[in-house]
């Protein structure tokens, strides 16, 4: 059962002020943001095509969030959040693997604070990450070349990537109790490199663990509290968690998780907290665009990274190579993030053209993570025809529906 909770004026103001402060009160967009705000004449159809989505692939929910030019012109939810709630565009559901986007952005804040940089190497006598987790795990050399942007790119070296297969390390490294955090460093830094660091690619979950304990070794933070802090609360979010992994653990507005296989259960079959920066992120698709506004460089919002930031992590040069944090950044197409496992299916499109659309269900399908092709179809499809349907607006501004100048 989805936990429901109200937030009245009074608790607003209690969780936003700071004693007798008069300074302007932040506004807490999934406070705000509900289905009748985008209920639009002119985009029933892209309703309804979302609806028959939906049903073709056996989804209970998602939500869909667009933004243009830095302002948010639609949110909504379709479908069901759990069995007796419908879905709605201020609730919570993991995004998997778009985590990942919000870990380079830490990253990159810190390369902009001049606290680190892309070169830097991650482990050996110079190496950021110097305790004894890792010192007395590395067995190949090789470790000691790889650098930031290695991991960024997914281009460390990593034999296999172990942070979906719990029962290995259990069983490797003798343990009665399921692995933690660093139980996977220990036991995939004993094993050697498949190349060099830098010659290929090889998508790696480990490689984000990696990036957030450089996260939390270079801001002396613990790495959600460093996001929070440094770059959720500054542009307006304050509902984006690290997800828990058991239904009992759901957050306040978290919506109920769905799976196409009894094998692939959504509470157990994966260790979603142990992903931290590589896929346990928790937030609505509203707080997501919000965060899209303040990482793509344009002017209409004020960003929270440096130009100079932004372009390191969208530059393009060869279709094989991962850009940082994103998918891909081919700008005759635009970037992409994609992120699934059981129960979650979340696909971000920034086009190049301005218009951000963003799209997130609490249900997956027997395509795993190939899904998001078909959700990106989908989002192509809908542009096509409705994007020059959609309202002059910005929801962003206090939730309301009032016409842009």
């Amino acid at each position: 059962m989805l936990k429901r909770y109200i937030l009245t004026a009074a608790l607003l103001m209690a969780l936003v002020s700071c004693g007798g402060s008069t300074e302007e009160k932040p506004v807490f967009l999934n406070s705000v943001i509900r289905n009748e705000l985008s209920d639009e004449e002119a985009l029933r159809g892209l309703d309804r095509k979302v609806e028959n989505y939906l049903q073709r692939w056996e989804m209970q929910g998602a939500c869909l969030a667009i933004v243009k030019n830095d302002s948010l012109v639609y949110a909504k939810g379709y479908g069901q959040a759990d069995d007796t709630i419908g879905m709605e565009p201020h609730m919570l559901m993991r995004v998997a693997s778009v985590s990942k986007l919000i870990t380079a952005t830490g990253i990159m804040r810190l390369v902009d604070a001049g606290q680190l940089k892309l070169s830097d190497k991650v482990f050996g006598p110079n190496g950021i990450l110097q305790d004894s987790v890792y010192a007395a795990s590395q067995r190949d050399k090789a470790h000691n070349l790889i650098t930031v942007e290695h991991l960024l790119r997914h281009q460390a070296g990593f034999a296999t990537d172990l942070m979906f297969s719990q029962e290995t390390v259990r069983l490797g490294l003798g343990l009665e109790r399921k692995p933690e955090a660093d139980d996977y460093i220990r036991y995939s830094l004993n094993r050697k490199l498949r190349y060099a660091p830098g010659t290929t690619n090889s998508y790696s979950n480990f490689g984000y663990l990696l990036l957030s304990r450089i996260i939390e070794t270079k801001s002396g933070l613990p790495y959600a509290t460093y996001i929070t802090d440094s770059i959720l609360a500054p542009i307006g979010i304050y509902d984006m968690h690290i997800a828990g992994n058991e239904l009992e653990s759901s957050l306040p507005e978290e919506v109920h998780y769905y799976s196409h296989s009894e094998e692939l259960d959504p509470y157990s079959s994966n260790d979603v907290t142990v992903l931290s920066g590589a896929g346990a992120w928790c937030t609505s698709v509203v707080e997501l665009a919000k965060l899209m506004a303040a990482i793509d460089g344009r002017p209409e919002q004020p960003d929270i990274l440096s130009q100079e930031a932004i372009e390191a992590m969208t530059a393009y040069s060869d279709p094989e190579l991962y850009s940082l944090g994103w998918n891909d950044t081919n700008p005759e197409n635009g970037w992409t993030r994609t992120g699934s496992f059981a129960g979650t299916s979340a696909l971000i499109h920034y086009f190049p053209d301005g218009e951000c659309w963003i799209m997130v269900t609490n249900s997956s399908t027997w395509h795993g993570f190939r899904q998001t092709k078909y959700t990106d179809e989908l989002l192509h499809e809908l542009r096509t025809g409705y994007s020059d349907k959609l309202p002059h607006r910005d929801l962003f501004n206090g939730g309301t529906n009032k016409e842009k100048d």
